[in-house]
């Protein structure tokens, strides 16, 4: 293509030298000139910032960005309330007096003096089944922590290739401008000496004005994406920053089979609501326990009043819970535990149906997107270019119009920004099948070689 690109600078090339020798006239001329201002020359090369590359921009996202930090001090949080959730209440100390005399109350050594200390034991497997509850938010937070990384992985690569794309654009932009100035020098050549009518001039303006329309939408694809792709950085949205890759739409995706299985495993929503459902599994238990009595037992000294036989003496006492008396209360606990068990259960059905129809619909389009990009690559792209080489030497040997030479160079322009837009699609949906899965699509190309060998 940069041959070509070379070829047909130079069939224009002599006319851009007769130019500075010809008479122009005003108007349309002027006009033209005046269009061709908004072209500036190598417009990417202005832009400062480093380069990252894809995996670089995404150990970065997943060190710095703001919502995995708080997913991850929320699962500290919960983590911290693991140790204290079993534990046992508590110990309380208890001071009676007793038979203090009411004509005398500083007289103590009048009064029974008990000293005791006493210790709350909940019923056999409650507090394991306390603890179990609590490492259940833990497992809910982890997942949860891994839905934040899954969705901020998925935005930065449709960040990073945003921007790729509309870099990509300008570069193209790049190439053509020199081509296209040179196309407005020979329009304007011809048309100060009379050999083209003024629908010539008029068409090398649309085609300069189509190239700055182009650098403007770019501009600000280029400017949106830098901004999305440094706040998942977790950096200030203006801040300058480059990507460098390469397109890629030879990824063999695999099968809606492989797809499912691996998604009921491990996409991190479905393990967040099934890591939901085992704790409330565990809190129905834990609410049928509370028919399960609890025991205080307690232990003291006694001083007794002055001149009892036994002044000096020891108590021991113990409590239980009559749990029975209050049915209607615990029964009621434990039919909105098995109801919140019921509900979850539902729900985890429903979210696992949900993502598989995701599934199929990101791998469908995914796949039409693939061979769309194909299309252009292998079919549409080479095809322009031909048309524009047979254009080029038709016109080097006065057979065909300048008009045609310069409809074949837009096409070719055309087709190169619809092809990065069709990649860029390709790249997005391959995105949205990776969320829907909750995993790299080259995590399950490694797994099927494994088992392939």
């Amino acid at each position: 293509m940069k041959a070509l690109r070379v070829i047909l600078c130079l069939s224009l090339f002599p006319g851009s030298v007769i130019l500075s020798r010809a008479q122009l006239p005003g108007g349309d001329t002027d006009k033209l000139s005046a269009v061709a201002t908004l072209l500036p020359q190598h417009h990417h090369a202005d832009a400062s910032g480093p380069a990252f590359t894809l995996d670089q921009i995404e150990e970065m996202a997943l060190a710095a960005n703001p919502e995995i930090r708080v997913a991850a001090r929320k699962l500290a949080v919960v983590e911290a309330h693991v140790p204290s959730a079993g534990a046992l209440d508590d110990a309380s100390l208890m001071y009676r007096g007793w038979q203090v005399p009411l004509r005398q109350p500083w007289n103590y050594n009048g009064a029974q003096n008990m000293f005791m200390i006493g210790q709350t034991f909940p019923g056999r497997g409650k507090r394991g089944l306390r603890t179990s509850v609590a490492e259940g938010d833990v497992a809910e937070a982890k997942a949860a922590l891994d839905a934040t990384r899954l969705d901020i992985r998925i935005r930065v690569h449709k960040a990073f290739y945003e921007l790729l794309r509309a870099e990509d654009g300008l570069r193209i932009h790049d190439e053509h401008v020199d081509i296209a100035q040179q196309a407005v020098a020979a329009a304007k050549i011809k048309y100060a000496v009379g050999k083209v009518p003024q629908q010539d001039v008029l068409k090398a303006q649309v085609s300069l004005t189509r190239l700055a329309e182009h650098l403007i939408h770019f501009d600000q694809d280029t400017d949106i994406a830098r901004a999305r792709l440094n706040t998942r950085l977790g950096r200030d949205p203006s801040a300058p920053i480059e990507v460098r890759g390469e397109h890629i739409i030879s990824t063999q995706l695999p099968s809606i089979g492989t797809l499912e299985k691996m998604a009921l495993q491990s996409r991190p929503d479905l393990v967040q609501m099934q890591a939901a459902l085992d704790k409330s599994h565990k809190e129905e238990a834990l609410a049928k326990k509370s028919y399960s009595p609890d025991f205080t037992v307690s232990a003291g000294y006694m001083l007794m009043p002055r001149g009892s036989e036994f002044r000096n003496n020891y108590m021991v006492e113990g409590t239980i819970n009559l749990p029975w008396l209050n049915r209607r209360k615990h029964d009621a606990e434990i039919a909105e535990s098995t109801a919140k068990v019921t509900e979850q259960d539902a729900e985890l059905a429903a979210m696992r149906n949900t993502a598989l129809g995701q599934i199929q619909e990101a791998l469908v389009e995914a796949r039409a997107a693939q061979k769309l990009a194909k299309v252009y690559q292998q079919s549409l792209r080479p095809q322009a270019e031909a048309t524009l080489h047979s254009t080029v030497i038709s016109y080097e040997n006065n057979r065909t119009e300048f008009l045609d030479l310069l409809d074949s160079q837009m096409t070719v322009i055309d087709l190169d920004l619809a092809y990065l837009q069709a990649v860029a699609d390709f790249e997005a949906r391959l995105a949205d099948l990776e969320f829907a899965v909750g995993v790299p699509i080259e995590t399950l190309q490694k797994s099927a070689s494994e088992v392939t060998q």
